[in-house]
C-alpha cells in the first residue's frame, strides 16, 4: 500500500504558476511510475503527466505539453508537478497516483485526497 498526499493547489490568475507536490510513503518499491491526473466538475478524470522514479521517462497530455513539468525528488519520496502558463481550463482537482506501470497507473482506482487548482481569468 502506497500512501499519497497531494498539496500545493490554490487559486491563481491565468498565466500564473503553481507547483504541486505528491508525497509518497509505504510500499513505494513497487510503484515504478508516478502520475498526475485531474478532474474538473462534470468531466471524467484526465491523465496529465507521469514520470518514473528513475527519471528516465516522462509523458504529458497534449493539453499540458510545454506548460507542465513533472519531476521527482527520490530522497524525499516526492513527485512534483510544476504548472506554468496556467489557463482557466486547467481548473480541476489534481490527484497523484503510483503504480508498477503506466498502464496500471491509468487503470488504478486508488487515489489521494487531491488538491484543488483554480485558475481565474
Amino acid at each position: 500500500q502506497v500512501q499519497l498526499v497531494e498539496s500545493g493547489g490554490g487559486l491563481v490568475q491565468a498565466g500564473g504558476s503553481l507547483r504541486l507536490s505528491c508525497a509518497a510513503s509505504g510500499r513505494t518499491f513497487r510503484s515504478t511510475v508516478m502520475g498526475w491526473f485531474r478532474q474538473a466538475p462534470g468531466k471524467e478524470r484526465e491523465f496529465v503527466a507521469s514520470i518514473s522514479w528513475s527519471g528516465g521517462s516522462t509523458f504529458y497530455a497534449d493539453s499540458v505539453k510545454g506548460r507542465f513539468t513533472t519531476s521527482t525528488d527520490n530522497a524525499k519520496n516526492t513527485v512534483y508537478l510544476q504548472m506554468n502558463s496556467l489557463k482557466p481550463e486547467d481548473t480541476a482537482v489534481y490527484y497523484c497516483n503510483a503504480a508498477p506501470t503506466l498502464v496500471a497507473l491509468i487503470k488504478s482506482n486508488h487515489w489521494g485526497q487531491g488538491t484543488q487548482v483554480t485558475v481565474s481569468s
